[in-house]
C-alpha cells in the first residue's frame, strides 16, 4: 500500500513570543492520503494558516511530528521537501516584472535549480498546468497587471507545475466570485481523484467544503476533528461548530440552515 502523503502525529502548533510558547491547537493526529481533497475549516484565528505554515516548514511545530511520504520533517531538507509539497498562500508573493508563463515555470525550480534551463519535459509540464487552469491566454501578461483572481489561478498553476504529491492551499477561493469558487473547488476535487494528488485547502466556504470535500479537518476550540461529513455530523462536531443563534446544522440533510 502506498505511503500517505502526509501524517501528523501528536502535533501541537502555535508560536513563541520571547521564551513563552502560545499554543493554538494541541494533539493533532491526522493523515492525508493521495487521491483525496480535504478541506481545513475553522473560524478566523482558529489556527488554519498556522497549521499550513507548520506543515510547509515555514514555522516550527511546538511538539509532535510531521511525516511526508514516510520521511520525517526533521530530516527532510528544503530541496527535498519542495519535491514533495507545493503551497499557495493567501498573501501576494513579491513577484514582479515576470510574465505569467515565467511565474508558472518557477514551479520547475526544484528540478532545474535557479540557473537551470527548462527541458522539453519541463516546458510541457508548464503548458499543461496553464491549460488546466485556463490561463493560456494570459501567458505573456505581466504578473502585476492581473486581477487578484487571475493571479490566484497563476499561483495554483505554479503549484501544479511543481509536480508534487501534496498541494496545500490557503484560502484559494478568497478572491473569486461565486461561480469561479465552485469551478475551482470542482477542479481541485477532480485533480485529486484523477491525478492521485493529496490536496489540503483552508477555506471559509463551508457549504462548498461540505459538498465537495472527501474529508474535513475541523479546528474548533483548540482541537482538530477529522472525518467525512457524515462522520463529523454523527459525532456532533459540525453542529457544535456551526450552531449559533439564527443558524444551525441539519444533521439529517447535512446542510446549514439559516433561520
Amino acid at each position: 500500500m502506498d505511503k500517505p502523503a502526509l501524517v501528523l502525529s501528536n502535533l501541537a502548533i502555535g508560536y513563541t513570543v520571547g521564551k513563552r510558547e502560545h499554543q493554538v491547537v494541541d494533539t493533532i493526529d491526522a493523515t492525508l492520503h493521495c487521491g483525496e481533497l480535504v478541506s481545513l475549516v475553522g473560524t478566523n484565528g482558529a489556527g488554519k494558516s498556522t497549521l499550513l505554515r507548520t506543515i510547509s516548514a515555514f514555522q516550527p511545530a511546538l511538539s509532535g511530528s510531521i511525516s511526508y511520504r514516510g520521511m520525517s520533517g526533521e530530516v527532510t531538507a528544503a530541496s527535498q521537501l519542495s519535491r514533495h509539497l507545493a503551497i499557495v498562500l493567501t498573501g501576494r508573493e513579491p513577484i514582479y516584472n515576470l510574465s505569467v508563463r515565467e511565474v508558472v515555470a518557477m514551479g520547475r525550480l526544484p528540478y532545474t535549480g535557479f540557473l537551470g534551463v527548462n527541458s522539453k519535459h519541463d516546458n510541457a509540464v508548464v503548458d499543461d498546468a496553464m491549460d488546466m487552469l485556463g490561463i493560456v491566454s494570459l501567458a505573456s501578461r505581466r504578473i502585476e497587471t492581473l486581477s487578484d483572481g487571475e493571479r490566484q489561478k497563476v499561483m495554483i498553476a505554479k503549484a501544479l507545475a511543481q509536480e508534487t504529491a501534496l498541494i496545500l492551499l490557503d484560502e484559494p477561493t478568497a478572491y473569486l466570485d461565486f461561480m469561479s469558487r465552485v469551478r475551482l473547488m470542482q477542479f481541485l476535487r477532480h485533480l485529486a481523484h484523477e491525478s492521485g494528488k493529496a490536496i489540503l485547502l483552508s477555506t471559509h466556504d463551508l457549504e462548498l467544503a461540505l459538498q465537495l470535500s472527501d474529508r474535513l479537518w475541523l479546528i474548533d476550540d483548540g482541537r482538530m476533528h477529522t472525518g467525512t461529513v457524515e462522520q463529523l455530523s454523527q459525532s456532533g462536531a459540525l453542529s457544535s461548530f456551526i450552531d449559533r443563534e439564527g443558524i444551525r446544522y441539519d444533521r439529517a440533510e447535512r446542510k446549514i440552515i439559516i433561520t
